[in-house]
């Protein structure tokens, strides 16, 4: 274990190196949770295409349910005699009066050498927002269509959300197909037609699965009543879906979540690694001033790493001290995020009313928080030719095209390049309630405005010893207070501060 693994506390901190880690074999590195034995599979399509009944005979055939939950199940049956699973799922009072799925429901099950997380969203239009929440956290979707009506304009609106939300992988489960006596002819026309909707987004597996989801039929179990479907069951396609793409492999990113003192000499940068790793000893830039630091400790509550990786909630000491706050975010320099006041935004409108562009908004990355000064739509999905044809208005649970501008420069990537910070919320200015998600397509860095391209200055601490912290060398939180109160004033007048240690 090398030095930096050994140094545990956060004091004292003249023995540990800020050089890169030579041996990365031996390097300590704090590994998150095996995300590939973890698939997380999001439900949606149009109401009552049996979102519930899927879920639930996945449950019911695939899962080691508890003996009274049987026996409760085995008791509600319906006409036929069958067991109605969907009571597996749906969970509020309210969905079982109506029979419908409101809110989100998760439920876990395994299977072979993974555990599923299941989502169950909404089908309703009313609950759009729901769904979207739900596909933010999937690895995979199933997108039912009832045999008998086919591709639903509700549908292709989630089809489009997924698309949204970086969703890449989609299982079509055309369900029923007991109803329409299990014809192949129907199911072919449902799946080209499906192969059709896919292609207008950015799906890279798209497969289709014909089941019935009340008896059990190509779910868990292969079904006789189909000798000419001679693909997978919905739980073999599952097992060979991977999870959505590492962030490990993505740019470093670290969204500063808090600044942590401990009353003596410590100043660290509290977050989450969003993307990407870091190790010691290597430099990262500041995107709110345009600085370089090198990373002297990578300190948790079992000590000290050598290497952060995305997942890791970790508290970064830099080699030097700068004014950083919540909101702004490290990278490595060669890869910097975008430093833009003005960007071009795919979104969906979430609140039940219209969008008013006079009401105050904020706009919500990673752990920052900005007035938006602009916002205007400038396309909206037709749901029935999924063109984006020009509009100026958005309604409730509209998907749109708009330009964005904030009161400040803000850090952010294109999602089709970074999707952890590529993607934001937009919030009301006064209650603080959600109105709006959305992915960044294109960020207009502002050259001019960006840090790295004002004149620069180089503060000694040696100057500020002579001037305004003459006196505080026995008190080192007060001349850091001091020093970052002087690199803001010169920042504020266009300069570039490094405050240089002798």
């Amino acid at each position: 274990m090398s030095a930096v693994a050994q140094k545990s506390n956060m004091h004292g901190y003249e023995q540990l190196t800020s050089q890169p880690i030579a041996n990365l074999d031996n390097a300590t590195i704090a590994h998150p949770d095996r995300l590939d034995a973890i698939v997380r599979v999001l439900t949606c399509g149009s109401v009552d295409d049996g979102k519930s009944t899927l879920i639930g005979r996945l449950l019911w055939d695939a899962s080691d349910l508890p003996d009274d939950t049987r026996a409760t199940i085995n008791r509600s049956v319906d006409a036929d005699g069958v067991p109605d699973v969907s009571l597996l799922v749906d969970g509020l009072v309210a969905e079982r009066e109506q029979g419908i799925t409101i809110d989100i429901a998760w439920r876990y099950f395994d299977a072979g050498h993974r555990r599923y997380v299941i989502i169950d969203s909404p089908g309703h239009e009313q609950y759009t927002r729901n769904m979207a929440t739900g596909a933010s956290h999937a690895d995979v979707a199933i997108m039912l269509i009832d045999a008998r009506h086919g591709v639903k304009r509700q549908t292709r609106r989630h089809a489009a959300i997924l698309d949204l939300m970086g969703v890449r992988r989609v299982i079509l489960a055309v369900n029923k197909m007991d109803l329409i006596i299990w014809s192949e002819e129907k199911f072919r026309a449902i799946e080209r037609d499906f192969q059709q909707l896919v292609r207008r987004f950015n799906f890279i597996e798209a497969a289709a699965i014909p089941v019935a989801a009340k008896r059990g039929d190509n779910v868990a179990r292969r079904s006789d009543q189909a000798p000419w479907y001679h693909g997978q069951t919905l739980i073999e396609r599952l097992s060979e879906v991977s999870n959505r793409d590492t962030a490990i492999n993505a740019p470093f990113r670290f969204p500063v979540q808090s600044i942590i003192r401990d009353g003596l000499d410590f100043r660290g940068l509290s977050g989450t690694v969003a993307t990407g790793s870091i190790q010691v000893g290597k430099s990262v830039q500041l995107n709110n001033s345009g600085a370089t630091a090198r990373i002297r400790r990578i300190v948790t509550m079992d000590g000290d790493l050598d290497i952060a990786v995305a997942g890791n909630a970790v508290v970064l000491q830099l080699d030097a001290d700068y004014d950083v706050s919540r909101g702004a975010i490290l990278a490595e320099a060669v890869q910097p995020p975008i430093y833009a006041q003005s960007l071009q935004a795919r979104l969906v409108w979430l609140a039940e009313t219209p969008l008013d562009t006079d009401h105050g908004l904020l706009i919500r990355t990673s752990t920052d928080l900005t007035p938006v000064s602009s916002l205007s739509v400038t396309a909206k999905l037709d749901l029935e030719t999924l063109a984006e044809n020009p509009a100026t208005i958005c309604l409730p649970n509209d998907v749109f095209l708009a330009d964005i501008s904030t009161s400040r420069p803000i850090a952010i990537d294109r999602f089709s390049d970074v999707s952890e910070t590529g993607c934001f919320v937009l919030v009301d200015a006064l209650s603080g309630s959600t109105l709006a998600c959305g992915v960044v397509v294109q960020a207009h860095e502002h050259v001019l405005k960006h840090p790295s391209a004002r004149p620069s200055f180089t503060l000694s601490v040696a100057q500020l010893e002579r001037e305004i912290c003459a006196g505080l060398s026995s008190s080192s939180d007060e001349f850091h207070r001091r020093a970052n109160a002087v690199a803001r004033i010169l920042e504020s007048a266009g300069l570039s501060v490094d405050i240089k240690r002798d």
